[in-house]
């Protein structure tokens, strides 16, 4: 069957950048503008998501990146389902199926936020800012393996707990600890990877108190708006192909 072909994608004038992020780069960088993708991989080598995102930044502190409403993906078919019927049992189900390394992928699209992901190279954690018409909505803390980079983008995987902050750092919840027992019961954290979790919690929560990273500047992390300009990021030609190949 042939591939359909992607819409065309605008790459943007240099996008807007919060403060604080114009810094000496890697010796590899990608390039502003640019559409990655991050990809969360299964320790067996399978991708278990895929999200297409347009480069802001890529300094020697982190790659900031960002996406909007309509930005193409590809997600598990049971955590799509969770996600249309707001069913979290189907979640855990998701994870059941990654557990025992079979799961398919179905195309999705980031629905609607607006989002501004800042990751530095060798975290255990990222941070993510959510945007609504109102402005931003929350900080969102993201753990997750260190980035390996790929030459479409980098991979990562997704740990399941996560941090859910006010916008103005007042209050902090801690997000789907039940879901991380579950995964760590069913062997998919292991003890290593649990005590690199805990590491990095006490590790954003020093940067809360010290309002460091994205926290240094608040205000300028909050002023900032996807440029509607630009055109959603479409993941590339060849995942495409791969997503009808199997």
């Amino acid at each position: 069957m042939p591939t359909p072909p992607l819409p065309a994608e605008v790459v943007p004038a240099l996008p807007d950048v919060p403060a604080g992020l114009a810094r000496e780069a890697p010796v590899e960088t990608f390039k502003t503008g640019e559409t990655v993708v991050r990809r969360d991989v299964h320790r067996s080598g399978r991708v278990w998501s895929e999200q297409a995102l347009r480069v802001l930044a890529d300094t020697g502190e982190a790659l900031v990146t960002a996406c909007a409403p309509g930005a193409e993906a590809r997600w598990p078919t049971l955590y799509a389902k969770a996600r249309a019927e707001g069913d979290r049992s189907v979640r855990t189900e998701a994870f059941d199926a990654m557990a025992t390394g079979e799961w398919d992928l179905a195309p999705g699209r980031w629905q609607e936020t607006q989002l501004l992901l800042w990751k530095a190279p060798d975290t255990w954690f990222s941070i993510n800012a959510f945007y609504t018409a109102a402005g931003l909505r929350n900080w969102y803390v993201n753990f997750e393996h260190p980035t390996r980079r790929t030459e479409t983008g980098f991979d990562t995987l997704d740990l399941t707990v996560d941090l859910v902050i006010d916008p103005d750092l007042s209050t902090r919840t801690w997000k789907d600890e039940d879901e991380y027992a579950h995964v760590r019961r069913l062997g998919i954290v292991t003890d290593t990877e649990h005590q690199a979790v805990e590491l990095a919690r006490a590790q954003v929560l020093a940067m809360l108190e010290e309002r460091a990273g994205p926290f240094a500047d608040i205000d300028q992390w909050a002023a900032w708006r996807w440029n509607p300009a630009w055109s959603p990021p479409c993941l590339p030609q060849r995942e495409v192909t791969a997503w009808w190949r199997r």
